[in-house]
């Protein structure tokens, strides 16, 4: 039915700034050049990214019964997104997030809302065995899927369905292994950003970080900022730098990156060339506020590459 279903995070985002820091407090008012509201969550950002390249995607989650969640499903069903597993909790808000954007950083501010509520349950066992991918996001904020998620991908791979996760960030600091581990033995593409690596193995070195995480199964591919981004077997390394462009904010530019690579990789891409896709979209997607309005479609990702 589907080329790829994505599981994870789908709130509204307000993104504001650049922001000179310190952030000040004491009631005081400050001016910053814009701000918007637009979908946010890294798993409906994805989404949205992989839909823009052509692929044809369905989203599994929880919003609440409010605006806001109306929000959401509005705009991933806007930009193509199959939302019928999206699902409607009764008790609990949909999560909401603030942004703050200084440069090329941001602080991100987020209630979590129902996303702790969201479980392994709410992913149709029919919808996973009918799509070619199944891709994970935000894997430390939602704990009870997270807990699942390796029978997820087990389930997915016996119909011959390939994995990935982006684990995002970990509120709490602790970056435990003892759940996610089980989940990259049944994970093909394990896509942190270079801080996550890093804080996933305590290393100080990228290479070394995505090496270690390789042993584990998956191939590792990390993004890197401005830098580009690597890709890491366990035994070779490949390579490639990011895309110049004029950057208004980075929200979301990790995300644009999954939706490159996992798009190039069902396209038949080699692995060389599936990295350098994925980090021209990241790039690309830079070029607006917010995670998915600049975010690039299949010819003009490939083009990039190729000029």
């Amino acid at each position: 039915m589907f080329d790829l279903l994505v599981i994870g995070d789908a709130n509204p985002d307000v993104v504001v700034g650049p922001v000179d820091q310190p952030i000040l407090f004491g009631q005081r008012e400050r001016l910053v050049p814009s701000g918007s509201l637009v979908l946010g969550g890294s798993a409906s950002i994805m989404a949205c990214g992989a839909a823009r390249l052509g692929l044809t995607v369905a989203f599994a989650g929880r919003v609440g019964d409010d605006p806001a969640g109306d929000f959401v499903r509005t705009s991933l069903a806007d930009r193509g997104v199959n939302v019928d597993a999206l699902v409607t909790d009764p008790d609990l808000p949909t999560p909401l997030t603030t942004i703050l954007t200084s440069g090329d950083d941001r602080a991100i501010l987020t209630s979590p809302g129902c996303l702790p509520s969201t479980t392994a349950e709410d992913v149709p066992p029919s919808l996973i065995r009918s799509v070619r991918h199944v891709h994970a996001a935000s894997f430390y904020l939602m704990p009870e899927l997270a807990a699942g998620l390796a029978g997820i991908f087990k389930e997915a791979k016996a119909a011959k369905a390939t994995t990935s996760l982006d684990p995002n960030d970990d509120p709490a600091g602790k970056w435990d292994r003892t759940v996610l581990d089980p989940v990259l033995r049944v994970t093909d593409y394990f896509l942190p950003n270079a801080a996550e690596a890093l804080a996933l193995t305590g290393h100080h070195s990228v290479e070394d970080a995505a090496g270690i995480l390789a042993r584990r199964g998956p191939l590792v591919v990390v993004k890197n900022g401005i830098d580009g981004a690597i890709a890491h077997n366990g035994s070779r390394v490949i390579t490639t730098p990011a895309l110049k462009v004029d950057t208004v904010d980075a929200v979301g530019a990790g995300d644009s990156f999954d939706a490159g690579w996992v798009a190039a990789v069902l396209n038949g891409s080699r692995p060389d060339r599936a990295l350098a896709i994925a980090a021209a979209c990241g790039s690309l997607s830079t070029r607006a506020a917010g995670g998915t309005a600049a975010q690039p479609d299949w010819d003009l990702a490939v083009e990039s590459v190729t000029s």
